[in-house]
């Protein structure tokens, strides 16, 4: 034997019927070894983290078992063990009898005969009649009562223990709960302690209650969740005010403790992305501006340093930036972002915060366009009692596109220069965003348990202030949700949006105009991974007249570096993933494994040819997870059955004009098809 003991290769329970052996595991000291060290197939390897056999525990465990059982009805319960013992390993089974348990026979709540809304207060409680007698309930279910009265006014409700029978003979028992209500109250004189600089009127502004309001126990919680979530305090408690109050009297005086952070803040980052070469950034905060909570800022930042003009170093052609090589559209200058913004963290409600800012800002994606603005907007934001952020945000600014001749020539009917010109113009875009979003996650950057949802609907219209060139209404939903599978987490996400505009008539006919940073665009590392970035969905391909024969046709054996390709987008989009995380078997705090299948399709509804219907792709692949303090680093390698969505084929003359020269071009196989690599940080989703 080793001198740690047996390594557990096994550790089941069986017999076990009324709970999972998921959580009858939490109830022991005893713990089974990682899957890569139990696992037939590779455990001879050596790898995976092992668990040792604990004799003390073990027996200790047994005990445990049957207190979890007794504490939870199961009475006669009977705990027993079988170890297989090798020279070096040891496989674990605790052998339960549950037996019938004791069940509730009666339950009974006293001291509520006369109050007004005992059926609602008593509805879907923890404890029931013909259930387990589960002690443990019973001290939920006197906290639930207890609860529900405080916030519906009862400051001082009181829920005991009432007498307790079991027959174990019968296996029945009595329950009752005797609840003292007390009289409603309302919320006295409310004390602030600890303000230097903040006025005290704003710190009783942030409150969800006042004097006089009915005393509610969530509004209490509430006001202390308002407090934090202005950015002015390090530390912030709301609770009774022991020392004034006065039992009986039907008047709850509160005091607001808080420690006050910081009031001006810089902040300075330096990064590097794949898709955004070397950036960096810069911040000042000013809390408490003019003296009312306020909270100014201003920030920059810029991207693409080392690619675009004017901060160009020839990184492009090294490997650090090579990603960036092909981009012409969206990386020939650096991406800047300068915002100015005012937050009031009260505005008409506690629960709602507005926010002004003005902007100038350069941003692009990748191969696709370059945006630049100028403008401004205001944030209205509402915070519901589920915790759940409303916004709603108008944003007003005057800029212009830069995108793909083919992109508009394809999509839009504008072939000749004067159609391009136009759309690529100055003009004032209006946009009124309504959205939501609700976060129920253990971890925001490496989530392992819970669920993320947000739901976003974007109008423009020449109402709203925008160009007869910017009308659209664009709708996106995307939800993913994280479950503990043994030591391992399974991810699952999905995304779906479309896109309607009206009709606008060009110099080449009739079309539905959505702006190139409006449209939907899918493929590399934080969608489906099988496809390079942007290159899921239409495409349209260019080549220069220079490389056609004598009669301006495609030759045979044309070099595919000639042919450009150029993603258009669509106005539909639709994707789902899923994803095992695996952690690893050496390096386990820093080291994971993933599996994972994405699948997705982006399209032009109401197109014509490819590309104008929903085309399902799905590439399945396997990743590694380095963590990092900033999240995971990841590299995945996922694998592409298809080939690249086919589309038409440009020739750009001298003058910039493009001139179809086939319908439906597409690249050869080894271009659609194989392994495709990302490389990222933080997860996809």
């Amino acid at each position: 034997m080793s001198e740690g003991g047996l390594v557990i290769r096994r550790l089941h329970f069986k017999g076990n019927e009324a709970f999972s052996a998921d959580v009858l595991a939490t109830a022991i000291a005893t713990t089974s070894s990682s899957w890569f060290a139990t696992f037939p197939l590779v455990s001879w390897i050596g790898l995976g983290e092992k668990r040792r056999l604990n004799e003390r525990d073990l027996q200790s465990d047994v005990l445990r078992l049957r207190l979890f059982y007794m504490a939870r009805g199961y009475l006669e319960v009977q705990v027993d063990t079988a170890i297989v013992r090798t020279a070096r390993d040891a496989y674990l089974t605790f052998r339960i009898h549950e037996g019938e348990p004791v069940r509730v026979r009666s339950f009974e709540i006293q001291g509520l005969d006369t109050f007004p809304d005992r059926e609602q207060l008593l509805k879907d409680l923890p404890l029931r009649e013909g259930k387990p007698y589960d002690r443990t309930l019973v001290y939920v279910t006197a906290d639930t009562i207890q609860t529900r009265l405080r916030n519906r006014g009862y400051a001082e409700a009181l829920v005991l223990l009432g007498q307790h029978d079991v027959d174990r003979e019968h296996r029945a028992a009595s329950v009752s709960l005797n609840v003292q209500p007390g009289i409603t109250a309302v919320i006295g004189e409310i004390h602030v302690q600890g303000t230097r600089i903040i006025d005290s009127a704003f710190v009783r502004s942030l409150l969800a209650t006042e004097p006089g309001r009915e005393y509610r126990e969530r509004d209490i919680a509430q006001s202390q969740l308002n407090l934090y979530r202005s950015e002015l305090f390090r530390f912030a408690s709301v609770r009774l005010d022991t020392a004034h109050f006065v039992p009986g009297s039907g008047v709850v005086p509160v005091t607001i403790s808080v420690r006050e952070g910081p009031m001006h803040r810089i902040r300075l980052a330096l990064g590097y992305g794949t898709n955004d070469c070397f950036r960096t950034g810069a911040g000042w905060t000013a809390r408490n501006a003019l003296g009312s909570g306020q909270v100014f800022d201003v920030s920059a930042q810029v991207s693409k340093l080392g690619v675009g003009r004017p901060f160009g170093a020839g990184l492009e052609n090294s490997f650090l930036c090579s990603a960036l090589k092909e981009d012409s559209t969206g990386s020939f200058r650096a991406n800047y972002n300068v915002t100015t913004s005012f937050r009031r963290p009260v505005f008409l409600s506690p629960a709602n915060s507005l926010t002004l800012s003005l902007f100038a800002e350069r941003r692009s994606e990748f191969a696709v366009y370059l945006r630049e603005d100028v403008g401004g907007s205001f944030t209205l934001i509402r915070e519901t009692a589920d915790r759940i952020p409303i916004s709603l945000t108008y944003r007003l600014s005057y800029g212009r596109t830069r995108a793909s001749a083919a992109s508009f020539c394809a999509f839009f009917n504008a072939c000749t220069e004067d159609d391009v010109s136009q759309l690529r113009q100055q003009r004032p875009l209006a946009t009124l965003t309504l959205g939501a979003t609700r976060s129920r996650v253990n971890n925001p950057l490496d989530p392992s348990r819970g669920s993320n949802w947000s739901a976003e609907v974007t109008h423009s219209s020449t109402a709203l202030g925008s160009s007869r060139f910017e009308q659209f209404t664009r709708l996106i939903g995307d939800a993913s949700a994280y479950w503990p599978v043994g030591g391992s987490v399974l991810a699952l996400h999905a995304r779906g949006g479309m896109i309607v505009a009206p009709r606008l008539v060009l110099g080449g006919g009739a079309t539905n105009f959505v702006p190139p940073e409006q449209r939907f665009y899918a493929g590399g590392p934080n969608d489906v991974r099988g496809y390079n970035r942007n290159q899921l969905g239409p495409l349209v391909y260019v080549v220069r007249e220079s490389v056609l024969d004598s009669a301006g046709n495609v030759p045979v054996g044309l070099p595919e570096d000639s042919v450009r390709i150029a993603a258009t987008g669509g106005n539909s989009i639709v994707i789902a993933n899923a994803e095992l995380r695996i952690p690893s078997p050496f390096f386990t705090d820093r080291l994971r494994f993933a599996l994972f299948v994405d699948g997705g399709s982006v399209w032009q509804r109401g197109g014509k040819g490819p590309g104008s219907t929903l085309a399902f792709r799905i590439t399945p692949g396997v990743g590694l997870r380095f963590v990092t303090p900033l999240g995971p680093a990841r590299v995945d390698a996922a694998y592409n059955p298809y080939t690249l969505l086919g589309g038409p084929l440009y020739k750009i003359l001298p003058t910039g004009e493009l001139v179809l020269i086939q319908d439906n071009y597409s690249k050869t196989v080894k271009t659609g098809r194989g392994l495709v690599f990302q490389f990222s940080v933080g997860h996809a989703f």
